[in-house]
């Protein structure tokens, strides 16, 4: 039986849980998706989340400052709260009818010391 780390699995499931939520919903960052005749704007949808690292997450970070390289406990912190941010908005979309989202932004921004808050919004539409 191989272990995972802790976070792994949740990660995994996180990612899966995402693809499965946008499998029929185009999301993009552009104004306009190509070969798609936008019908109607819904409105302003968006999903927020508040991550926070943990200390012994911050020590290794702050190791890896000194030495020059990634922490890739940050980065995995970082990536899943961006995945669920960007799952709440497709989730809202949906609850719209939407069968889209153009104009897709995301936001990170430090709370704190030890928190993140990531922001994912767009513009929920429907196609002709």
């Amino acid at each position: 039986m191989e272990w995972l780390a802790p976070g792994t699995v949740a990660t995994l499931k996180n990612d899966q849980l995402l693809e499965r939520r946008s499998k029929d919903m185009i999301v993009t960052t552009t104004n306009t998706i190509e070969g798609k005749q936008i019908g109607q704007y819904l409105r302003v949808v968006a999903g927020e989340t508040v991550a926070g690292i943990n200390a012994f997450k911050d020590i290794s970070a702050g190791f890896r400052n000194l030495v020059g390289g990634r922490s890739n406990s940050y980065e995995g912190e970082i990536r899943k709260a961006r995945e669920d941010a960007l799952g709440e908005m497709v989730d809202r979309a949906h609850e719209l009818g939407a069968e889209g989202i153009v104009g897709v932004d995301i936001d990170y921004e430090a709370v704190g010391q030890n928190m993140i808050m990531v922001t994912a919004s767009g513009t929920a539409v429907t196609f002709q």
